[in-house]
């Protein structure tokens, strides 16, 4: 193998092995927080159902269908749990892979994008937690044919909430992407401005397929992802006036 090969090889050997090295600690950070989570899967469940149990008629509770439910339903929400409180760890991660190849103006905003997202995300997993699930679980609850008994399954309802959970967690994390498209010249803001219907229909489109099928948890997922949306591309704007001016300054020739 010739000198020129091994050099053009060895750097993709050496992001594949520090990707490896991230991913690993990654799964590490959230085998960590799932042993210590681990001996509070009772609690944890009763907290993620107590909106849907208090809509429950009064003397009624929930109930398990299959023989296993009653511990494979909790420990998957253990394990769902202990990666939500590791996306500090994960998302940091993700930065510092990427932060080599960015400009130096875009690792300036690296730092505060990464709390902004962190931010986002549990600021999604809230709303849907406070805001999605009573009206959600309040809508099903008060259809309720007369005559039959509405004691929904446990590993049902968690399939549900968990689809809630990441898809607004996700969805809050829109104005960060948008961002970076805007910050990485990927595409201007106001080429993106110009996209708002395509964005607006695709918000819920996406929001018809990610919630229980109701009009209440689509729209409660749609608007705020245009919203944030919106937000997204004014900030971005701002990034990329700041960018024209600083992008030529770090390009410049040495002397």
């Amino acid at each position: 193998m010739s000198s020129a090969e091994t050099d053009s090889g060895q750097p993709l050997v050496s992001h594949l092995t520090e990707l490896r090295d991230r991913l690993l600690r990654c799964v590490l950070a959230i085998l960590v927080c799932a042993l210590a989570l681990m001996p509070f899967s009772g609690e944890i469940y009763s907290f993620v159902s107590a909106p849907l149990q208090s809509l429950l008629p009064e003397g009624s509770g929930m109930i398990a269908t299959e023989i296993a439910s009653t511990f494979l339903t909790p420990f998957k929400l253990v394990l769902v749990s202990a990666f939500c409180l590791a996306i500090p760890v994960i998302l940091h991660q993700a930065w510092a892979f990427i932060a080599p190849g960015m400009y130096q103006h875009e690792k300036r905003l690296a730092a505060p994008l990464l709390v902004s997202s962190v931010i986002l995300f549990y600021a999604g997993l809230a709303f849907a937690y406070f805001v999605v699930f009573p009206l959600v679980f309040g809508f099903f609850s008060s259809i309720t044919p007369e005559g039959v008994a509405y004691t929904p399954d446990i590993s049902k309802f968690l399939d549900t909430a968990l689809k809630l959970f990441l898809a607004f967690g996700a969805a809050f994390e829109i104005p960060i992407a948008t961002i970076l498209l805007i910050s990485a010249g990927v595409i201007k803001a106001e080429e993106l401005a110009g996209k708002r219907p395509y964005v607006i229909v695709c918000c819920f489109v996406v929001g018809m397929l990610l919630t229980p099928p109701d009009v209440i948890s689509q729209a409660l997922l749609a608007i705020p992802m245009w919203m944030l949306f919106e937000i997204g591309v004014f900030f971005g704007g701002l990034i990329e006036k700041s960018r024209k001016k600083q992008i030529p300054e770090e390009q410049a020739p040495e002397e």
